[in-house]
């Protein structure tokens, strides 16, 4: 493949934007930004009171185990957008049995899920 002028324009657009939309807001926004060094603007939250304890609070291991798998869950189910938009223009039952493998398999895994108690909130997970 040979390097035409249309690439080298190409490759100097891109150049161009990533410094016009990147570089020159980063920089703008640190020669212009207020430079106030005030001890209440390092506090964790500024809400006018003085914070108790500490800011790095320790969550327990359920919420990012719950936190998977509602993330697990809510890609599965963003597939089924583009596959509801298809399945109206499809003809015949091909779209309709392959819609409904995936929805099965999605509630075998929430059964599963359910049968391992995962769905039930212990007060420790032990290791």
């Amino acid at each position: 493949m040979s390097l035409s002028w249309l690439h080298i324009a190409i490759i100097f657009f891109f150049i161009q934007g990533m410094i016009l939309f990147a570089v020159i807001p980063f920089l703008l926004s640190h020669l212009l930004a207020p430079k106030v060094k005030a001890k209440d603007l390092r506090m964790p939250y500024e809400c006018g009171m003085v914070p108790y304890g500490s800011a790095w609070v320790k969550f327990g291991i359920n919420y990012y185990f719950y936190a998977l798998l509602f993330l697990a869950f809510d890609v599965d189910v963003l597939y089924l957008f583009p596959v509801a938009t298809y399945y109206s223009e499809s003809a015949g039952y091909v779209a309709f049995i392959k819609l409904l493998i995936f929805i099965l398999i999605l509630f075998a895994s929430v059964l599963y899920f359910w049968k391992k108690g995962v769905f039930s909130w212990p007060k420790k997970i032990k290791m």
